[in-house]
């Protein structure tokens, strides 16, 4: 890869990556350089922050769930931009346990495998030159991985930040800017993350106001040249799509697809059919199959009940073609979806399946899935591998398997999934096959 790219991390989540990244892609594309950002880790909100920014589709890269060719393929969006610029998840090592100090999965992986140097943010809130200790570790841990220099976050006053450089300048760790606090200027968030981008009225000018304050505190030039390009293996392929036409719900209930799916299945030829059921409106009827893919629907159970049109169609389309639901999209899918306020919502009734939001239980985390049935062009015994993150409980679920289902570390999830006639559903968000 030819493209120079830096890697946006930190030592532990919220420490500011997200507006730290945001900022430098408005800047920089105000700038007239074209970014093209990517998003380490399993995440489906930031991407289309990113995106949002930079005017450009933000991509994920997994090391956990992709295999080098895969992310070496993905990373190639970057060959007509001037630059990449990641944001990492979580803390830099922080991933999947594994033997040594860094986990599996890490934004340090990418870091590493794509040859980026790293930009720490650090928050030095209740602290100053110890700031530098924490950055000198980071810098020293893993000698694969380079750390650029930092971003220092939540400034106080002047003297801090002095006090804060003046460590850093001792151990040798280059400072790029200080932004001071904001709390005028913090995205919104709610159980899943952040408030997704297409709910924000205000967002550019959200945009607008962070490349302002990065413009006005850190040095651009300089971190534009301590970008740096890699070199990777040879490109893998994007995932086949699961049928030639694929109507998908895309709308504020309905997000959650990963992009590099979306684009290799339209890379391949499949002709993809938007609808939006929150606007009632009905899957086309010349599609082969139906997406749901995951997102809020516990917010929105009211309208998708009322919607008619919706729930007709996608009735009709399941007698005799093939339909697919992704965690939120699963729920919708069953008999009924109860929401936070302990309101059952009567939902498509296809599958056998009654969730919950009112019983909040935290499911996180990477997982294998082998089909126990074919989903689509998915053959039954297809291993696969992806992540699941939501906190609905199945109250009732009385259909036949989908998946046999372990975490990171092998060991057996509930959540298989389930299926009945044409109509399948998980709380598996699948990111790649296994192998």
């Amino acid at each position: 890869m030819t493209v120079p790219g830096l890697l946006v991390s930190a030592p532990a989540s919220g420490a500011g990556k997200t507006m730290v990244t945001l900022g430098l892609l408005r800047a920089l594309v105000e700038d007239g350089v074209a970014v093209q950002p990517f998003k380490c880790g399993p995440d489906y909100i930031d991407p289309a922050f990113h995106r949002a920014a930079s005017g450009r589709a933000s991509f994920n890269l997994d090391s956990w769930a992709m295999g080098d060719g895969l992310i070496d393929r993905i990373a190639t969006e970057a060959e007509s931009a001037d630059m990449a610029l990641a944001e990492g998840a979580m803390g830099l090592f922080d991933g999947v346990a594994s033997p040594g100090a860094t986990g599996h999965g890490t934004a340090a992986d990418i870091a590493r495998h794509m040859g980026w140097p790293v930009l720490l943010v650090l928050d030095i809130s209740g602290q100053a030159q110890s700031c530098a200790a924490t950055a000198l570790g980071f810098s020293r841990l893993d000698p694969g991985v380079t750390v650029a220099g930092v971003i220092l976050n939540r400034v106080a006053s002047p003297r801090h930040e002095r006090l804060a450089r003046a460590g850093l300048e001792a151990a040798g760790i280059r400072t790029f800017g200080a932004l001071p606090r904001r709390a005028d200027i913090t995205l919104p968030e709610r159980h899943l993350g952040l408030v997704q981008a297409g709910e924000h009225p205000d967002l550019d000018r959200q945009m607008v106001a962070y490349a302002a304050m990065i413009r006005e505190h850190v040095d651009l030039p300089a971190l534009r040249k301590a970008a740096r390009a890699g070199t990777t293996g040879e490109d893998g392929r994007l995932p086949d799509p699961p049928a030639q036409r694929i109507a998908i719900a895309q709308d504020v209930a309905f997000s959650f697809l990963y992009p590099h799916l979306l684009e290799g299945w339209r890379r391949a030829g499949a002709e993809i059919l938007p609808f939006s059921p929150l606007a009632d409106q009905a899957p086309a009827t010349k599609a082969d199959l139906v997406w749901l893919p995951g997102g809020y629907p516990e917010l929105h159970a009211g309208t998708i009940a009322a919607a008619d049109n919706f729930l007709s169609g996608l009735r009709r389309h399941a007698e005799n073609r093939l339909v697919h639901g992704e965690c939120g999209g699963y729920m919708v899918l069953g008999e009924a979806l109860i929401d936070g306020q302990g309101v059952a919502h009567r939902m498509a009734g296809l599958l056998g399946l009654v969730t919950s939001h009112a019983e909040r239980r935290l499911h996180l985390g990477y997982r294998r899935a082998e089909l126990l049935s074919p989903v689509s062009g998915l053959r039954a015994g297809t291993a696969l591998r992806g992540h699941e993150f939501h906190y609905s409980t199945i109250v009732e679920q009385m259909d036949a398997p989908l998946m046999r289902v372990t975490d990171a570390e092998g060991a057996p999830v509930a959540e298989t999934g389930s299926w009945r006639g044409q109509v399948s559903g998980t709380f598996f968000h699948m990111i790649a096959s296994d192998g």
